[in-house]
């Protein structure tokens, strides 16, 4: 990878992601690591770390009454993950 112009390291790193297949991973990381500030601190607490695997986010819920909330609210929270990352990668959430 010889390059004779410069070129901006952002862009570089962005082609090395896509190249190794590694833009997918980086982004369900961000997914991950954004539902604390989607659904807040507060709530958070009630939730065990999600894990995303094929678009869809598996959270375990520790109280049943949020669990219903986040049930009934799952669309929206889609949304807003989404929104968070800039790019469609949560398409469901799974609620344990």
């Amino acid at each position: 990878m010889i390059r004779k112009k410069p070129e901006a390291i952002g862009g570089i790193i962005a082609q090395v992601l896509r190249d190794n297949n590694l833009e997918q991973t980086l982004l369900e990381k961000r997914a991950v690591d954004a539902w604390e500030k989607v659904i807040g601190q507060s709530l958070a607490r009630y939730t065990d770390t999600p894990q995303i695997k094929n678009g869809v986010l598996f959270v375990h819920v520790k109280s049943a009454p949020l669990k219903q909330e986040f049930f009934l609210g799952r669309k929206e929270i889609v949304r807003r993950l989404n929104d968070a990352i800039g790019a469609t990668i949560v398409k469901d959430i799974r609620l344990l």
